[in-house]
């Protein structure tokens, strides 16, 4: 017979998951009550308000869909996405590339605009390729998680709503840990996940759809090319905009990480979202601070460098695997970089209650001795 699960102890301070805050840990193990009940449907009701006011939108379709983030964001291009339509995709790493093979499993033209990795794109590049051709959707990445930069978004915003695009923001790394205003940056819809600033355990993806994305849904000329991610269906389930509280079956919701969102949304909005995002960027600068006395430094110029998720380049004749293998020995995981850089960064987050100077302090004190500085 196997023995009781005992998972080692880990700091996780990679691109995520972060750990979670013990108030949420103890909430999702509450006892269960059915995806119907009515005590679970004001959960849902609570859920939706309090992201509401994370994400920084009146949008009643504001939900977490029963999947990881990437489902979430998949949700949000197969719904607002038909085979033929054209999509222009902001590419600054890794994620913005994901975003452009969703579109493209969508049906979509995909039309990329490009930036170097580690630099971010300029609104007027953006403005050009609209005005060369309109295109039914922009989709970007606001923090870029393969290079650590953070794209500006509120001029794209302008601009895309200007010109009649709908707007589509991967929010997974930034949501809960920088600002995200997505009624004041003319933000269509935007997904994001639980298990970075949030918080929580994976599992679930938060996504928000606006007013006019919920119209382009419905002016469909082809059906939603999926049964489980289909809103129209999906909103029968959490209610829509003016429905009753009678809620109709499709799926079975996954109860236990709703109540650890749900917990970790009302920690974020007991300790208030400024408050919340201060407390990011100092782990950041403190971080900053600590690397720059052991010799070490971020690869990301410093003009857009996100405050959770840390790239820092890895000094000439170290080995990445190495300190790594040696890193989870002391109970701390990092991560590496993707792509081109590949064995050339390392990808940390201070993300959630990760971002405090405890774990700078102790982070960094590993780091030294495992590289002898």
């Amino acid at each position: 017979m196997r023995a009781p699960l005992d998972p080692p102890e880990i700091l996780l301070l990679g691109p995520g998951p972060s750990n979670p805050h013990p108030e949420v840990s103890a909430a999702m193990a509450a006892p269960l009550v059915s995806h119907l009940d009515p005590f679970f449907i004001t959960v849902m009701e609570e859920t939706m308000t309090d992201l509401r006011a994370l994400f920084r939108t009146m949008n009643h379709h504001t939900v977490p869909i029963s999947s990881t983030g990437t489902g979430g964001l998949e949700t949000i291009m197969f719904n607002l996405v038909e085979p033929g339509d054209e999509v222009v995709v902001g590419v600054i790493g890794h994620f913005g590339q994901r975003l452009a093979e969703l579109a493209h499993a969508a049906g979509a033209v995909v039309r990329p605009v490009e930036a170097q990795w580690g630099e971010v794109l300029d609104p007027g590049r953006i403005a050009t390729e609209l005005e060369r051709r309109p295109a039914k959707l922009v989709a970007l990445v606001h923090a870029e998680t393969s290079t650590g930069a953070a794209q500006p978004l509120s001029d794209i915003g302008r601009i895309v709503r200007d010109s009649g695009a709908l707007l589509m923001v991967d929010a997974v790394t930034s949501l809960g840990g920088m600002d995200l205003d997505v009624d004041g940056w003319n933000i269509d819809a935007a997904g994001s996940c639980t298990q970075k600033c949030l918080g929580a355990p994976p599992g679930l993806g938060p996504i928000t759809v606006g007013p006019r994305a919920i119209e382009a849904l419905h002016h469909r000329k082809t059906p939603v090319a999926s049964w489980y991610f289909d809103l129209n269906r999906l909103f029968q389930y959490w209610g829509d905009e003016d429905g009753t509280r009678t809620r109709a079956f499709h799926h079975t919701a996954p109860v236990a990480n709703i109540y650890g969102l749900r917990e970790a949304l009302r920690l974020i909005h007991a300790e208030g979202l400024e408050d919340r995002f201060r407390r990011h960027r100092d782990a950041h600068e403190l971080f900053v601070r600590r690397l720059d006395d052991i010799g070490l430094s971020l690869f990301t110029p410093e003009s857009h460098r996100l405050p959770m998720l840390n790239v820092v380049t890895i000094p000439d004749g170290v080995e990445d695997a190495a300190v790594r293998a040696d890193m989870r020995d002391r109970g701390i995981e990092i991560s590496g970089g993707f792509g081109p850089l590949a064995g050339k960064v390392w990808r940390i987050g201070l993300m959630g209650a990760n971002a405090n100077p405890t774990v700078v302090n102790r982070l960094v004190t590993n780091l030294a001795e495992v590289l002898g500085r």
